[in-house]
């Protein structure tokens, strides 16, 4: 074995590693966004990152998006102050 069979075969093993480090960064970036801007759906986004990794990527970029859509929670504990009349108060 020659010494440029050798450096192809090194070439070829770190092109491979290089490319299985970066499917998996994708993979789990929509889920660490999510969990960083404390969505309320931070798990299915997750979950939504890893099934798009055996889909070829195709709705990676829908769960990217849902990562950084910010759902309104609703106010439970200033509901009543907030609307007097609904609430029963006069």
């Amino acid at each position: 074995m020659s010494f440029i069979d050798l450096f192809a075969w090194i070439v070829l093993i770190v092109l491979v590693v290089s490319t299985v480090a970066i499917l998996i960064f994708l993979a789990m970036l929509p889920g660490a966004i999510a969990r960083r801007r404390n969505h309320p759906s931070a798990e299915a986004v997750n979950v939504a990152g890893w099934v798009t990794l055996f889909l070829g990527f195709a709705l990676w970029p829908i769960a990217l998006v849902w990562a950084y859509v910010d759902v309104p929670r609703p106010n439970t504990a200033h509901s009543a102050e907030a609307h007097p009349i609904e609430a029963g108060q006069p």
